[in-house]
C-alpha cells in the first residue's frame, strides 16, 4: 500500500490575534474537515507541550464544528475520531496529521499524511527533510500552496 502525502505551503505566519501558528490552525481544520468525512486521525507532535495547544485550539471550535478528539491515553478505549499524540496510536486511524519537526517511524500504517511547510525558514527546512524521507519510502507526494 502506498501512502499519499500531500504539503500545505503556508504563504503567511499566523495572524496577531491567533494563539496558534499557521500551520497548527491549518491542521486543526483539516482535523475537522477529514472528521466530518467519516476519518480517523492521528495528529503527530513533538511534545506535551504541542500535544496540549492543538488540543486546547480544537476545544475552541464552536459547537456546529466541534471535533470529537483526545489527548493519547485520555478518552475512550478505542480513542476519539481524532488523536493526538507523540506514540503510534493504538487504534487503525487512516489519515497522519503531521506536527512534528520529523515523519514517525510508523507512518506506513497511514494511507495518508498531511504535513506543513511553514514560512518560518528552520520549520521550512525540516519540512523539506520529511519530503524527502517520504519520497524515499515511495509515498505519492503532492503540494498545495496556502494563502493564509
Amino acid at each position: 500500500m502506498s501512502i499519499n502525502a500531500r504539503f500545505f505551503v503556508l504563504k503567511h505566519d499566523h495572524e496577531p490575534n491567533q494563539q496558534v501558528s499557521a500551520h497548527f490552525d491549518l491542521a486543526a481544520r483539516s482535523a475537522a474537515k477529514l472528521y466530518r468525512a467519516g476519518q480517523r486521525v492521528f495528529i503527530y507532535v513533538d511534545n506535551v507541550e504541542d500535544a496540549h495547544a492543538i488540543d486546547e485550539y480544537l476545544w475552541q471550535f464552536d459547537a456546529e464544528s466541534f471535533v470529537p478528539h483526545n489527548l493519547q491515553g485520555e478518552g475512550p478505549k478505542g480513542g476519539a475520531p481524532v488523536e493526538i499524540g507523540q506514540m503510534p496510536p493504538v487504534g487503525r486511524r487512516t489519515t497522519l496529521i503531521n506536527l512534528a519537526t520529523h515523519i514517525p517511524d510508523f507512518v506506513r500504517r497511514f494511507e495518508q499524511v498531511y504535513d506543513f511547510v511553514p514560512v518560518e525558514s528552520h520549520a521550512k527546512q525540516a519540512a523539506r527533510e520529511r519530503f524527502k524521507q517520504l519520497r524515499a519510502i515511495g509515498a505519492n507526494i503532492s503540494t498545495k500552496e496556502i494563502d493564509n
